[in-house]
Order: structure tokens, then C-alpha cells, then sequence
């Protein structure tokens, strides 16, 4: 297994961290039979990519096994902007058949976070999702780890969440603070009601404290 270090706004913050743990909470209160979860949004900006990894980090702390995939396979920024590798091979090459799952697959320098970068940009990603080749790559990961996340494309931008939705047991919404209006939030819950994907609830984010400083705050 490859390795990286990974970089997670917030991690050091305390709030931030309190946050987390009441995600986690309410999470775990879901049920026992909440495994796969995807992470979505309305937009570009609000957030989900580092509310999957800080999820994860928290998750992964409890000792539950956590595996990460990036399937924003469009406009990944984790390679990039949350860890030390660059153009790594991931989703992508994975259910295309051009790499291994082993050749793809990063540990991290927390105990028991795994990572799957998204890979390079294909044509055809929605055809890519809904294929049975990522079927077998969840179907799989369920049997290796105790929790799945998967960080998908903003639902209201591209309608790649929604395919992958029904292959999971529930989805979050990232929303951030002030920057979203009212019919494209209720237009991506509806979108994901029409998947019939449990809405497990909301993060609402970037919320401004007193003190002005910035935590994420879940509300259910």
C-alpha cells in the first residue's frame, strides 16, 4: 500500500474538532446499518472535501476502519491541496481496469484512514459511476472497512452525487453559511429523495463565531 501524509483545515482547531465528534455522535446514532456515505453539496466551495476528511480522521480515531474515495473525479482538489502526492492514480484507473485497487490505495498518518484519490479526469464519469465496476469496488470496500465515505461532485452543479447515491446507505449535505439560496438547497434534496438515499442530515458551514473564528457545526 502506497502512503501520504494528509493536510485538514481545522485539525488542530479545537471547535473544529468538537464538531467532528458530534458528527461522529449522530452518525453513529443512525444505526448500525450506515456503512457507505456520501458527502455532497449544492455548489463548488462549501466545504465537503474537508468535511469527508476531518469525518474520516474522527471516525478512524474510535478504531473504525475508514476508507476515503475521492469520486469527484471532475474537479478533485485532495492530490493537490490535502496531501503530498501529485497526479496519482486512483477511481478512475481503478474501474477502468488500467491499475490494481492495491496500487491505489494511500494510508494515511492516522491509524486506520485510508485514502483512494479520484485518478486523472475521464470522459465519461457518470457512465464510469453507474457501472458495475464501482458496484464491485463498494461492494468490496464493505467488506474491508467498517466505514466508507465517499466525497462526491456538488449535486447542484453535476448529477454524478445522484448516481452514486442509491449505492450508498445515506448521504450529508455540506452546506456553507449565507451562500446558498433556498430553492437550489431544496432542488438537491430533492434530487437525492428521487435516489432514494437516506438524507442522514446537514453540515452547515463556515459559520462565523464571535470571536470570528470559523468551525463546522452540524445540525440534524
Amino acid at each position: 500500500m502506497n502512503e501520504t501524509k494528509l493536510k485538514i483545515p481545522g485539525e488542530n482547531d479545537f471547535f473544529t474538532q468538537e464538531a467532528y465528534k458530534t458528527l461522529r455522535t449522530n452518525l453513529q446514532f443512525c444505526g448500525q446499518d450506515i456503512h457507505a456515505i456520501m458527502v455532497t453539496s449544492c455548489s463548488e466551495n462549501e466545504g465537503k472535501t474537508t468535511v469527508s476528511l476531518g469525518l474520516g480522521k474522527s471516525m478512524a480515531e474510535l478504531g473504525k476502519k475508514v476508507f476515503v474515495i475521492d469520486a469527484d473525479m471532475r474537479k478533485s482538489v485532495i492530490a493537490g491541496r490535502n496531501a503530498d502526492v501529485r497526479f496519482p492514480a486512483g477511481l478512475s484507473e481503478v474501474i477502468t481496469g488500467q491499475e490494481s485497487l492495491d496500487n491505489c490505495l494511500y494510508a494515511t498518518q492516522y491509524p486506520n484512514l485510508t485514502l483512494m484519490f479520484s485518478g486523472q479526469y475521464p470522459p465519461n464519469p457518470v457512465e464510469l459511476l453507474s457501472g458495475r465496476y464501482f458496484d464491485a469496488l463498494i461492494a468490496g470496500s464493505r467488506k474491508t472497512f467498517d466505514y466508507i465515505i465517499i466525497d462526491t461532485p456538488p449535486l447542484g452543479s453535476v448529477i454524478d452525487a445522484a448516481v452514486i447515491a442509491p449505492k450508498c446507505d445515506g448521504a450529508i449535505l455540506v452546506i456553507s453559511d449565507q451562500s446558498v439560496g433556498r430553492r437550489l438547497a431544496l432542488d438537491v434534496v430533492n434530487q437525492l429523495k428521487k435516489s432514494e438515499c437516506p438524507i442522514l442530515g446537514v453540515v452547515r458551514n463556515n459559520v462565523k463565531k464571535k470571536n470570528d473564528r470559523y468551525y463546522y457545526k452540524k445540525y440534524y
